[in-house]
């Protein structure tokens, strides 16, 4: 059972229960409570030391907006922005709430009165922004995933293809997402007309794509790099068996290249997050970008907290995302955790 326990805590990256898992099982309780010092102890105190040195440096430091906040007026504006979201929930249930009665009402009156459904069009709250954000990161990642893998399958198996594609992606794997954003916007407006029956709004899209076009070169050069890679007894037994290439990639290739295209994925994510922040901010999709340029522009005296709130958002969830890529990694690449 220990053992099992300890393998699912490193899979999941969550190791600094592995030595109380340990200690329970009866191993060494000195060696274990040493480790637990390394793994939790040692990163609790330098993050308190942190904490401190921005306590005392942010109030030394004056800006147009005032001082720089603290950890605890980051904090308390935290709070704030969850009660807001909580007041903003509230406030939807109780206008579902009278329109169910109005046309309640309405049917008791005339049974073939007409029944008019409106939507609520309240301000997005900050937790709506985040996902938001996270639907925005995964739509670009899953089309940058579903264009890379098999463009990557094609260049490790094809050295012909691989050199034809090879200066396309040194010359836009650079670029920045600052300079594909207004490109992009451009062929949006033109390919894609919204109406009152769009799913997506045109702000979506163009963020969505944005990211799609800055994340998919990690995935696409590890999955060529893995493809590579393959052992070439395991392709020439494929030939004997007389494979056909379908059969090649699904039982060979892609069994072997797996750890490369999980770590192309990851990276891939974690380029995809950051830049969703400044394809948000230009593109005016409702999500973590756009609150941060909006709090700038507001320019109140708790918009520098809102905007720190933003980046210790942006920063623990992109360490969470990439946490899940890493489990998932490590689940479905034959990982020895």
């Amino acid at each position: 059972m220990s053992n099992k326990l300890i393998k699912f805590f490193n899979i999941t990256g969550l190791t600094w229960f592995v030595p109380l898992v340990k200690m329970a099982a009866g191993e060494n309780p000195s060696q274990q409570i040493r480790q637990l010092w390394l793994i939790m102890g040692v990163p609790i105190i330098a993050f308190i030391l942190f904490l401190g040195l921005w306590s005392v440096s942010a109030a030394r430091i004056n800006t147009s907006l005032g001082t720089i906040p603290g950890p605890v007026a980051v904090w308390h504006e935290a709070e704030g922005l969850v009660d807001e979201h909580a007041a903003e929930r509230l406030k939807k249930a109780e206008f579902y709430q009278r329109q169910d009665e109005r046309n309640q009402k309405k049917l008791v009156e005339d049974p073939k009165a007409e029944i008019k459904f409106r939507p609520y069009t309240g301000k997005s709250t900050y937790l709506d922004q985040i996902i938001t954000s996270l639907v925005t990161v995964f739509a670009g990642f899953l089309i940058a995933t579903v264009l890379a893998v098999p463009l990557g399958i094609l260049c490790g198996m094809s050295p012909i293809f691989n050199t034809a594609i090879n200066p396309l992606i040194q010359i836009f794997k650079p670029v920045s997402p600052l300079a594909w954003l207004p490109i992009v916007t451009l062929v949006v407006s033109a390919l894609y007309v919204t109406t009152d029956d769009s799913w997506f709004a045109k702000s979506f899209i163009t963020s969505a794509v944005t990211v799609t076009l800055c994340s998919l070169w990690p995935t696409l050069i590890n999955t060529a790099v893995g493809v590579s890679s393959v052992d070439r007894d395991l392709i020439n037994v494929g030939k004997v068996l007389r494979l056909d290439w379908p059969t090649q990639i699904k039982r060979i290739i892609l069994p072997s290249a797996l750890p490369y295209i999980f770590t192309g994925m990851r990276l891939s994510l974690s380029v995809g997050w950051m830049v969703l922040i400044a394809a948000e901010m230009l593109a005016q999709n409702p999500g973590l970008g756009k609150f941060v340029w909006d709090e700038f522009q507001n320019g109140s005296s708790n918009s520098l907290s809102r905007i720190m709130v933003a980046v210790f958002t942006i920063g623990i969830i992109g360490f969470i995302l990439d946490r899940i890529m890493q489990s998932l990694q490590a689940v479905f690449s034959f990982s020895k955790i």
